[in-house]
């Protein structure tokens, strides 16, 4: 997404940062660990294939590629690359790093909490305008617990970043513990695009194309998040959570609701602790990120599709920075109302995430 317009307010909720190589991670693990990654091999490079291969057009912005680091690997990076020049007040840190790693609980657990010293470190304590989302363990909910009771009170960390692609769905009551943890810190939790890459995007296998693997991000895997979080009684049991949906698209969550309140009138009984419609329970406890932004070319239509989700409150704004996804958030912000753009571009956000506390 293009670059927000220059406020003294705007937050970028989804800003990609990652170690050059693993090995950068090292003085944050212990020395059995080190010993784990270097006898083992296992100087990945973090910041390039994966989820966005270094050839694919989405992969990264120009300017991005002519920088030839992406995502940013420095704090020096990001400021030349984002926050000057875009005169971001605030930018939200996303590293996905550890969302590929291997099938080790032992070896996932040290390797974010490496990650999340890391991100304190070399991040948070060189420049006042970031905040940063932890990661946890996804295979051992325990150790999620542990280690947002370990750094979730540090005031430059305001949220819980899982990936949509799981071993079970978010709102499994296995993960409840780890959620209750979150909402207790007054973290938010987002759900970020991508996950382990062994698992299938759909219900029906492994995909075959590049294409179907990205477009599942938005079309399947997160609103079977969605689902899953409201129905299996999530916020039933933790009114205080809240969830931002990053870089999973948007405009397909007015039709999603319209069907699971049709739906949930003729089978409320399967789920008797969601006494309200599911479409109040998300607009309470849920905002989705601007980027992607998957528009229509007419701006009437726009408006329409905005009107229908109402953007105005349930978006907070992110460049997505370095990714590239064309022109959809342009035309987003031109069709949004002066107070509207006021709010997506900042407002939202700093109430989301209680930046002003």
């Amino acid at each position: 997404m293009t670059a927000a317009p220059a406020t003294t307010s705007t937050v970028d909720t989804d800003v990609h940062c990652a170690p050059a190589t693993l090995g950068e991670l090292l003085p944050y693990l212990e020395p059995y660990w080190r010993t784990y990654i270097q006898d083992g091999g296992v100087f990945l490079s973090p910041t390039q294939g994966g989820a966005y291969p270094p050839k694919a057009p989405t992969s990264a912005t120009p300017a991005a590629r002519a920088a030839g680091a992406f995502p940013a690997t420095t704090v020096d990076e990001l400021r030349t690359g984002l926050l000057d020049p875009a005169g971001v007040h605030t930018a939200l840190l996303n590293c996905t790093t550890s969302f590929h790693c291997n099938r080790n609980p032992y070896y996932e657990a040290a390797l974010t909490r490496a990650i999340n010293d890391w991100l304190v470190a070399e991040w948070l304590d060189r420049d006042d305008r970031l905040r940063a989302s932890m990661v946890v363990p996804t295979l051992d909910t325990e150790a999620a617990v542990a280690e947002i009771e370990r750094i979730g009170s540090h005031p430059g960390i305001v949220q819980v970043l899982l990936p949509v692609r799981t071993d079970v769905p978010w709102g499994n009551k296995r993960n409840h513990p780890m959620l209750q943890a979150a909402a207790a810190h007054d973290l938010v939790v987002g759900l970020h695009a991508w996950g382990r890459i062994g698992n299938a995007p759909n219900s029906t296998g492994i995909t075959h194309t590049y294409l179907e693997d990205y477009l599942g991000n938005s079309q399947i895997i997160v609103q079977a998040q969605v689902t899953s979080l409201v129905t299996e009684g999530v916020f039933a049991r933790v009114p205080r959570l809240r969830v931002v949906l990053a870089e999973c698209g948007f405009s397909w969550l007015p039709t999603l609701l319209w069907r699971f309140d049709k739906d949930w009138k003729g089978v409320w009984r399967e789920v008797p602790w969601l006494d309200e419609r599911p479409s109040e329970v998300v607009r309470r406890h849920m905002r989705l990120t601007t980027s992607p932004a998957h528009l229509p070319r007419d701006p009437g239509q726009v408006r329409q599709a905005l009107d229908l989700l109402d953007a105005g409150t349930m978006l907070v704004y992110a460049s997505d920075h370095p990714h590239d996804h064309g022109d959809g958030g342009e035309r987003l912000l031109a069709a949004l109302t002066d107070d509207e753009r006021e709010r997506v571009l900042g407002g939202n956000a700093s109430d989301w995430y209680r930046l002003d506390r």
